[in-house]
């Protein structure tokens, strides 16, 4: 590694964001061989800075890089501000924009008095400054702003010290600031909301060693926030906390130790320990406040509506339908109580209620089209499932995130506890997708005074954060619940619906090897499986089968039927390379115009969300348009990290969404994947046809495969408390 001392000149780039620049480097002295003929003349460098200090003195360490695409460039790992020495170094710095109220005159004239130390006398107070003549205001501003500049310099100095690289110390430094000595002491671990955990824990390690008290504390928080993730699970028991700090860690703890640093934790109220089950006290508060939200919701009197059979029996004629009794059920109850809970399978017309459910309050209620937008509020957990709603109801529909206005870089939301929404209707679909933490702030961000009905299937994946809401609500019989159990069929022949309520019953019936009408099982062996995807591919192409109407589904990204490998092949089908076609490699995987992409996080600011899906329009340079069904987002390259191919995605991240033509190819390397839950809710997600390929045997066993029923939550219990109180 090489340095480089000299002034940025010219900034060509700068990312807000994350502090990455392209900038002209005036090079004043260097070790680097291969610069010393650019000493005085200017470079291009490239870089994250905390700040990009333009004609201030700094020393650059990295390395003198030919890039294919921009050239010769200085690639700089980590950045020191030098500190000026000489007079007229001093007066450059003192009047340069990093010093308020300091123009070159009084630069000069503070340096004629203090000369080489000026630097250093006007850190001892404002009052050396005022003794020589200038103003009071203006000698605190020129005390305040060099005492904050020192302050950033040595700050993140000292985080480059540490180990941080510039791009992670621009990200530490906003959010502590002054907090940064403090934080380095004692609180090194309260950086994991910036930093990957097991990149912090291997810094400190290497700084202040493995058995320390703060290091084994924190890990034990994050053992259990690892189960957590893993299990789905709000509380653990004690051998399962040990093992996951062993397995994690490497930190072994007997039953005297792990006692005692448990009580240490529960004296700083970390955890919780009741009935030897330990909860990270964030969730154990949270199953308490949901329980009590949502009796004060019940609490209230619901709005009665005189003629609402009368009126539903209207709406059927308008409509020229007619809904079954468990759908009338629900309709009715949803709009004559406070809380309602509704749960059924694939074609059990759960869209057609709510639309029956909006219609009737929106009539009841004798609303005008202006009051509806202030007075209805419909909800799902993705965007997809959002859009879903919006096409079913002719209505907007939001994710949850977007309605109470969530702000990312603190995780927090704008409606909270103290500053509610104020919509009278809430229907919130999907409801299985919803962990504990989303449930939670959904409750803290509505009023009280609101009919909320919950839309869902019991029987689908459950959520991929901690808790079992839909499911735990619905067991602790307190709330207006109802099942929708008959199935329309979409012919005499279809098969899809059934063959989800076999999987959801555990009785597969041998007519799932049987073609019909809107199914088929292709039986082939594991080495053939790409090869028969991409013949039904081609098959449905000359079908003319809307490739956006047709989504690949499968339980996993690796190996030889895993989703990175199905994709490689599914591009080459649906967009191969053409010279008319621009092209971006990001991390070895070829991005194209045209290509079918899928979001993987939440991105407010674009109004895109994870399971989001979309196609690249066009590449210029480094910036990539995407339209996600009309909204067209610039991605930089960078962030193509939030995107994969969508040709085939994961079961998963199909949940919350419909595709007309489904296919799922099945196969032995998926084994440890397949389970009931899975299965159901892959199928589930086809709404005119349904392709499995694959080996029967191995869908049969993962049928019968119960894994993820169960996740050990207490909301069931909290909510027995809080109503029995």
């Amino acid at each position: 590694m090489n340095y480089i001392k000299g002034k940025i000149k010219k900034i060509i780039y700068q990312n807000n964001d994350n502090g990455y620049i392209v900038a002209l480097f005036r090079i004043k002295e260097t070790d680097d061989t291969k610069l010393l003929e650019k000493v005085n003349k200017t470079i291009t460098i490239t870089g994250t800075f905390n700040e990009a200090n333009i004609d201030i003195l700094l020393n650059l360490k990295g390395s003198y890089q030919v890039n294919e695409k921009f050239g010769p460039q200085f690639v700089v790992s980590s950045y020191e501000v030098e500190k000026p020495t000489t007079k007229e170094a001093i007066i450059e710095f003192l009047a340069s924009s990093f010093i308020n109220a300091c123009g070159e005159k009084t630069a000069k004239d503070i340096v004629d008095v203090y000369g080489e130390a000026t630097l250093e006398k006007i850190k001892e107070g404002p009052q050396v400054l005022t003794v020589i003549g200038i103003s009071e205001k203006r000698s605190d501003k020129i005390y305040n702003s060099l005492i904050n500049y020192n302050k950033s310099s040595e700050a993140i100095i000292k985080l480059q010290n540490i180990g941080f690289t510039i791009e992670e110390c621009s990200r530490i430094y906003p959010r502590f600031k002054d907090r940064i000595d403090e934080v380095l002491a004692d609180s090194f671990y309260d950086l994991k909301d910036l930093i990957l955990f097991n990149r912090l824990d291997s810094l400190y390690i290497t700084n202040f060693g493995e058995d320390t008290l703060v290091r084994i504390k924190a890990c034990i928080l994050e053992a259990m926030h690892i189960l957590s993730i893993s299990s789905g699970d709000t509380f653990y028991y004690k051998e399962e906390i040990t093992s996951s700090l062993t397995n994690n860690f490497n930190i072994y703890l007997d039953e005297e130790k792990f006692g005692y640093y448990l009580e240490l934790l529960k004296g700083e109220e970390k955890v919780v320990i009741e009935d030897r089950r330990y909860y990270l006290k964030d969730y154990y508060e949270k199953e308490i406040s949901i329980a009590q939200d949502l009796k004060k919701i019940d609490s209230h009197k619901p709005k009665e509506y005189q003629n609402l059979e009368n009126d539903l029996e209207a709406l059927e004629k308008s409509l020229n339908l007619e809904y079954n009794t468990d759908q009338k059920k629900a309709i009715l109850t949803a709009l004559k109580n406070n809380i309602t809970i509704i749960s059924g399978g694939p074609g059990t017309g759960k869209t057609t209620i709510i639309n029956a459910i909006v219609k009737l309050f929106i009539h009841e209620e004798k609303l005008a089209p202006l009051d509806i937008l202030e007075t209805i509020a419909l909800l799902a957990p993705t965007g997809r499932a959002s859009k879903k709603m919006a096409t079913s109801t002719n209505l907007p529909a939001s994710t949850i995130h977007r309605y109470l206005k969530w702000y990312k870089d603190s995780n927090d939301f704008f409606y909270n506890e103290d500053n509610k929404t104020k919509h009278q209707l809430i229907i919130v679909d999907e409801v299985s997708m919803i962990d504990i933490d989303l449930f939670y702030a959904l409750l803290k961000g509505i009023d009280t005074h609101v009919k909320l009905i919950l839309v869902g299937d019991t029987f689908q994946l459950p959520s991929v954060g901690p808790g079992l809401v839909l499911n735990d609500l619905i067991d602790s019989d307190f709330f207006n619940y109802v099942p929708l159990n008959q199935i329309y069929r979409q012919s005499n022949n279809s098969y899809i619906p059934y063959l989800a309520k076999e999987i959801k019953n555990v009785d597969l019936s041998e007519e799932f090897l049987t073609k019909k009408d809107d199914y088929s099982f292709i039986t082939i062996s594991s080495d053939k499986i790409k090869q028969s995807l991409e013949e039904v591919i081609k098959y449905s192409k000359q079908k003319n089968i809307d490739e956006k109407k047709m989504q690949v589904l499968a339980p996993m990204y690796k190996g030889e039927n895993g989703i990175d490998n199905l994709n490689l092949a599914l591009q080459k089908i649906y967009n191969p390379f053409s010279p008319t076609k621009k092209e971006i490699i990001y991390q070895d995987v070829i991005f194209r115009e045209n290509d079918k992409v899928l979001q993987t996080v939440n991105n407010l600011d674009h109004n895109v969300f994870n399971g989001d899906i979309g196609y690249i329009v066009s590449i210029n340079g480094n910036n990539i348009t995407i339209d996600f069904e009309g909204n067209k987002v610039v991605y930089e390259k960078k962030n193509l990290k939030e995107l994969k191919h969508a040709y085939a995605i994961t079961i998963h991240k199909s949940q919350g969404s419909e595709f007309d033509h489904v296919i799922m190819p099945i196969c032995r390397g998926y084994y440890k994947m397949l389970y009931n839950k899975l299965l159901y809710t892959g199928v589930s997600r086809a709404k005119k046809t349904l392709t499995i390929i694959g080996e029967a045997k191995y869908f049969a066993l993962g049928v019968q495969n119960n894994a993820s029923m169960y996740r050990k939550t207490n909301l069931k219990s909290r909510l027995i408390d809080v109503y029995n109180a």
